[in-house]
């Protein structure tokens, strides 16, 4: 296999070391402002620190499901996470994955502390049992009066005008202010697979299981949410349907908006997301994200 990862086995369950991952968003600009990942905006939110993107932590699961499965976990896995607790740099984080059916396992991630940073499933081909099948079901309902996602209908869709690509060197824009090149070097879990020079059995390196999702919203292409605002994510799945997702290769995006909701704290919308190669039309990967919205940032939200 390629990772290196030192796995600690325990019957059903398999565990990779604690690991630090990197705040690479400190730059990010979404609207013409500054995110949840700056520390002062963090700090103005009553967060306790800027944290890290959710996605970062899947790769701590590949390994893990990689072990399991094989090299079709990168053709047909999913991995599927609701965040419950945010991590700032400087805190190790150790990722397990328990097999439940030759098919399925739950996941979930510690801080070093045991505080649980995220809960959900591994699977491998279609598998309606993830985590977000049931969380996804939620958003269908009634939710209420919105004030910051009160524009957006279940249904509505938007196509990226122009295929997208994730080389080494490639800009990944201003939400995502950093390179795949500069991403690996930072990564908590290295792969040859995702080297140029490296032994991928597909005979060309694929895009970490963390970087789909940039692939997904790399373009900023939005649905109609008021603002200024600032967002977090909540949730987010990301499944191969027909992979890998290759370096450099050209993809077409579509999202389609599938859910809306609330919390006391938050306005939320689910997203989903289909990454289609431009060349041969090969549907390679689905990304389902759920985007919260703090009540508190938005300047107009009724008291």
């Amino acid at each position: 296999m390629s990772f290196d990862t030192a796995i600690i086995r325990d019957g059903d369950t398999l565990s990779g070391p604690l690991r630090a991952p990197a705040q690479m968003l400190a730059e990010q600009e979404y609207a013409g402002h500054t995110s949840v990942h700056d520390d002062e905006t963090a700090a103005k939110l009553g967060l306790a620190g800027a944290p890290i993107e959710g996605p970062t932590h899947f790769s701590q699961i590949d390994p893990l499901a990689a072990d399991r499965w094989g090299r079709a976990w990168f053709e047909r896995g999913c991995v599927s996470s609701h965040f419950l607790n945010m991590v700032v740099e400087g805190e190790q984080v150790r990722a397990a994955l328990t097999t439940v059916t030759a098919t399925l396992a739950r996941i979930d991630a510690h801080k070093a502390d045991g505080t649980p940073v995220l809960t959900g499933t591994a699977s491998i081909g279609r598998n309606d049992g993830t985590e977000l099948d049931e969380r996804r079901q939620r958003g269908l309902g009634d939710p209420g009066q919105l004030h910051i996602v009160d524009q957006l209908e279940i249904g509505m869709c938007e196509s990226v005008a122009e295929p997208v690509t994730m080389g080494f060197d490639d800009d990944n824009g201003s939400l995502y202010p950093f390179t795949l090149a500069q991403k690996l070097e930072h990564i908590t879990e290295r792969s040859s697979w995702y080297l140029a020079n490296g032994d991928s059995p597909w005979g060309r390196p694929i895009v970490p299981t963390e970087m789909i999702s940039v692939i997904a919203h790399q373009s900023n292409a939005h649905f109609p949410v008021r603002g200024p605002a600032i967002g977090l994510f909540v949730d987010l799945e990301v499944r191969f349907v027909d992979g890998p997702v290759f370096v450099g290769q050209p993809y077409l995006v579509e999202h389609t908006l599938v859910g809306v909701g609330q919390t006391k704290r938050v306005e939320s919308y689910w997203t989903e997301s289909t990454i289609t190669d431009a060349e041969t039309g090969v549907h390679a990967a689905t990304v389902l994200l759920h985007q919260g919205v703090f009540k508190a940032s938005f300047a107009d939200y009724p008291a």
